[in-house]
């Protein structure tokens, strides 16, 4: 059973571009049109989702990124995560009554690592100049853009949320968030990336950028000085991957939560889940059990590593996987999910981007929750992410929040190969669905041999504490089924579907160079090639 999309598959050979927001889709593959690669594209349509998607995405927040070089054959991770201020403290927290870390305000803030990624990953992949590619971005903050269908509706569940400070207002339409075909201009974000494409990353973590979203987070109570803005640094990792029935699936390693969507393909790679057919109870009752172990040990071990010791390679084994899948019972759910003991040794916008020399970026770039901590840095248009939020206040624990300390990040690309061969670049933004869903497209596309648009269409499940959302349309005796094994089992209807994901996908046929992708109904992008 699908989302009726009506949408088919897109096919291109020259390049192709699959994002939330067709303006920014567009303005991905128009970079690749005029000689850029797929790096290139990808940052300009991660600016221009920060114009006409604000709530999600911008220079306020973080971004991962998997590039695949296809002359090397190689998969390289790029960890564009800001880190908790150096005055972060858990005792002045709890000392205030604090007894989790704050969701929105001055204390969810972290430094915004978006813009030394974006210079980062050009720098050392891109091939044209930042200024050419924030160009697009600029015209659409400066001159104006209609804002689509669903953005309208995310936008209108925040007018709280930005009337919380005055300079909430430079994302609001006269006091009011903007319905769908307003036509917005967000002047004061122009200015900053302007200040971005003439002056690098610099322009942001030095000087009157740096200062202002400083001052602005003490003045109101919070830790980040310009201190913290200047030491920024982004890093590149080793990718971490895992083999499901024979397709390599890459993900960035922790502090993303990456690793519970390999742990739970490990998992689910043990169960004849083509067998149990599309949507089936017995299918989706082991992928849920799967995705509820990965969860489980994520939450305990996922932390910064440069900081804490996380076993990856335990929680990645084939071998700690088998431990894991020996707790699932094929006819009852799981009561509790403990985590597993291993040997010590938010929203988001997510874009695909395959070039015509076969070479990809799997890209994702959040401030967390819609619109972030809720504060706008005044007179730059700048939303602050609200990542601290996800730091333990548990001293113990491995992801307790400590000064320059990156936190559990949810935002993860996702990649694919077979063999030395690009096979998938994709992604699902949403928060803590993003893992699940790379379980689930991975498994749709791997199991069942859909397409991208069919995988993407394909309903969902949606782990989520100790309850599965299914989506409107599944068949009741689905629900009826998991309900009688244990599962407490809600349903997701209407708009609110786009809190069950919002997924895109290219795949690439490495004999021909034929790209098929497919973009998110339940969102208002597109994929789009030529």
């Amino acid at each position: 059973m699908y989302f009726d999309s009506r949408r088919s598959t897109i096919l291109a050979t020259n390049g192709m571009v699959a994002t939330s927001q067709p303006l920014a889709a567009v303005t991905g593959l128009r970079i690749l049109m005029e000689g850029g690669n797929a790096v290139d594209a990808a940052i300009a349509a991660a600016a221009t989702l920060n114009v006409v998607e604000p709530g999600s995405t911008g220079v306020g927040g973080d971004m991962f990124a998997l590039v695949w070089d296809n002359k090397e054959k190689s998969v390289r991770a790029l960890n564009g995560s800001g880190r908790a201020p150096g005055a972060a403290s858990i005792d002045e927290l709890l000392s205030q009554g604090h007894r989790a870390m704050p969701g929105t305000g001055v204390y969810s803030v972290a430094v915004p690592g978006t813009v030394h990624g974006w210079e980062t990953l050009l720098d050392s992949c891109g091939s044209m100049p930042m200024s050419e590619l924030l160009g697009p971005a600029i015209d659409y903050a400066e001159n104006g853009f209609p804002v689509s269908d669903i953005i309208s509706f995310q936008w209108r569940q925040q007018l709280g949320k930005l009337s919380a400070f005055p300079s909430g207002n430079e994302m609001l339409l006269n006091g009011k968030t903007p319905s769908q075909g307003d036509f917005v201009k967000l002047p004061t974000l122009a200015s900053t990336l302007r200040a971005i494409a003439e002056g690098g990353s610099d322009a942001f973590y030095k000087g009157p950028i740096a200062q202002k979203t400083a001052a602005f987070v003490q003045e109101h109570g919070g830790w980040l000085t310009v201190e913290d803005m200047a030491s920024h640094t982004s890093d590149w990792d080793e990718p971490i991957a895992t083999d499901y029935r024979g397709v390599t699936c890459w993900e960035c390693p922790p502090n993303g939560q990456g690793i519970a969507a390999l742990e739970a393909l490990n998992i689910a790679e043990g169960f004849d889940i083509k067998g149990m057919g599309a949507q089936s109870p017995d299918a989706y009752h082991h992928l849920i059990e799967a995705m509820r172990l990965g969860f489980a040990d994520a939450y305990q071990y996922v932390a910064d590593p440069r900081k804490t010791h996380v076993p990856i390679n335990e929680l990645t084994s084939k071998e700690f996987a088998a431990t894991r899948r020996a707790l699932i019972d094929a006819k009852k759910a799981m009561s509790t999910v403990p985590y597993g003991q291993v040997q010590g040794g938010s929203d988001t916008v997510y874009i695909s981007v395959v070039d015509g020399q076969g070479n990809a970026c799997s890209f994702i770039n959040s401030v967390f929750d819609h619109f972030g901590s809720g504060m706008v840095v005044p007179g730059t248009g700048i939303v602050l992410h609200n990542r601290a939020s996800l730091f333990s206040l548990d001293p113990n624990h491995p992801n307790a929040l400590a000064p320059h300390k990156r936190p559990y990040n949810t935002i993860i690309p996702g990649m694919a190969t077979i063999g030395d061969e690009l096979h998938l670049c994709y992604g699902m933004m949403g928060a803590f669905m993003q893992p699940q869903g790379h379980l689930q497209l991975i498994s749709n596309m791997v199991d069942h041999a859909m397409d991208p648009q069919q995988a993407i269409n394909a309903l969902r499940f949606m782990v989520s504490n100790n309850n599965v959302i299914l989506e409107e349309g599944l068949d009741p005796a689905v629900a009826r089924d998991l309900q009688s094994r244990g599962h407490n089992v809600g349903q997701i209807t209407g708009y609110n579907r786009v809190s069950i994901g919002g997924a895109q996908v290219i795949q690439r046929d490495p004999d021909t160079g034929v790209l098929r992708g497919g973009s998110e109904p339940r969102k208002d992008g597109c994929a789009v090639g030529y």
